[in-house]
């Protein structure tokens, strides 16, 4: 039996394939065994969001040579299609497979293994066809993540995804549902709808194809066994009056919602060529806040981007300020070669990023632990996933609906998967919660 050992990068898309390939592998014989061991094949799923990613891709494409070199390392998705010609001129791989090859990784290997030539990176910004794969099980035990879409449209100055994995293709409304019924019949409770831009989601289909996000989201709170539904990262501006209310109406969306920023100052948006102003944002959070009363917001933050003033990361701290999230993901900006705000004037010292970047977490921290403080004395369902020790004790560790993090004390009895309701006593440490029933 051959082993085959893998390594994820990036994004909760690429975690989703990954899943989907190793599940194909193993159809084939194929035994999974871990990155450190020798294998007889390394799959490294690769991310190119930053100059970082490539390079931490580049790391563990040479660290599988190193543990075997008579292995075969194969380079998986997203940096090869950045940068094919230079994946190819790497001794470390042997095999490359691009964005929408994956569902066809394993025949691609027992092709290669055959010794069969075959070209396994397309052009990814010429093809239409949404590159369907189906998960029976994922690595996870209670949560399953939902792959609804690919692409992206947007073209934002810093970010090189649309090139690397091409326009907006919708997944048919029919193979989510299918899907998500097989999972749910296997035991799963809690689905996560992720894509490259999922707010897109349908834009692509035929003319009287009247599919969108909410239409799916509807038809999946009717899929029976389904007990909570979360949204991956929303575009500001899909956030209507209706919008809101549509969700507001399914009795499975969990109230937890990331919606990017990126940035608070309407300049600097348009120099990132994000489509909306600070206003259009702040109303989208308010008409959530309205329909859900107490919803869990998150957001992303880049601090430095090119030519941002100091009135400029003034006008982003008010903001986040005002808005009041409950969790903000603050990157530094990092330039990435081959977009536009790579070669744009004024780029900002690495030093000013990290000062606004700990002013930003400063932040963060007050009104994340804010946020969480509302549910002392309260009751809250948590779907409780595995079983920790912490300071000497055993806990069963879960999320409430609004992606708050639960402790309850072990007491012989399995709560894996399980739905509970308790009320919230406090805190353990500075981001978990204790629960008693």
């Amino acid at each position: 039996m051959k082993t085959v050992a893998y390594h994820n990068l990036g994004c909760k898309v690429n975690s989703y394939e990954m899943d989907a390939m190793l599940q194909a592998l193993r159809q084939k014989g194929y035994q999974i065994v871990s990155f450190d061991e020798k294998a007889d094949v390394y799959i490294v799923n690769t991310c190119t969001v930053t100059g970082i990613a490539d390079r931490k891709s580049r790391q563990m494409l040479h660290r599988a040579k190193k543990t075997n070199p008579e292995g075969i390392v194969v380079a998986v998705g997203c940096y090869v299609q950045s940068d094919t010609q230079a994946v190819e001129a790497d001794s470390a791989v042997d095999l490359l497979v691009g964005n929408n090859r994956k569902k066809d990784l394993a025949d691609i290997l027992e092709r290669y293994l055959e010794g069969a030539a075959q070209e396994s990176v397309i052009d990814i910004n010429h093809t239409s066809e949404y590159e369907e794969m189906r998960l029976t099980s994922t690595t996870e035990h209670t949560r399953a993540y939902i792959k609804i879409q690919d692409g992206c449209n947007q073209f934002c100055t810093y970010c090189m995804i649309p090139y690397v994995r091409g326009r907006v293709r919708s997944r048919r409304k029919q193979d989510v549902l299918e899907e998500i019924r097989g999972l749910s019949a296997a035991g799963y409770r809690e689905f996560v709808l992720t894509g490259i831009h999922i707010s897109s989601y349908g834009m692509d289909f035929q003319q009287g194809q009247e599919e969108n996000l909410l239409a799916l989201v509807q038809a999946i709170d009717a899929v029976e066994g389904v007990e909570r539904i979360r949204l991956g990262s929303l575009e500001p501006r899909i956030v209507t009056e209706a919008f809101a209310g549509g969700l507001a109406a399914l009795r499975h969306i969990c109230p937890h919602f990331h919606l990017s920023l990126q940035s608070g100052c309407e300049t600097v948006l348009k120099r990132m060529n994000r489509h909306y102003t600070p206003g259009d944002f702040l109303n989208g959070v308010n008409l959530l806040r309205q329909a859900f009363g107490h919803p869990a917001v998150t957001t992303d933050v880049i601090v430095g981007f090119p030519g941002e003033t100091e009135d400029e990361f003034e006008a982003t701290r008010q903001f986040v300020e005002t808005a009041g999230f409950y969790e903000m993901h603050i990157f530094k900006y990092s330039r990435r070669k081959g977009t536009k705000a790579a070669v744009m004037p004024m780029q900002v010292p690495e030093a000013e990023k990290s000062r606004r970047s700990s002013v930003l977490q400063s932040i963060e921290r007050r009104d994340s632990k804010h946020y969480r403080s509302h549910y002392i004395g309260r009751d809250v369902e948590v779907l409780f996933e595995e079983k920790k020790k912490i300071a000497g004790e055993e806990y069963w560790m879960g999320h409430t609906r609004e992606y708050v993090k639960v402790a309850f004390p072990a007491q012989g009895e399995d709560l894996e998967n399980q739905l509970v309701t308790g009320r919230i006593t406090g805190f353990l440490g500075d981001e978990i919660m204790v629960m008693e029933y």
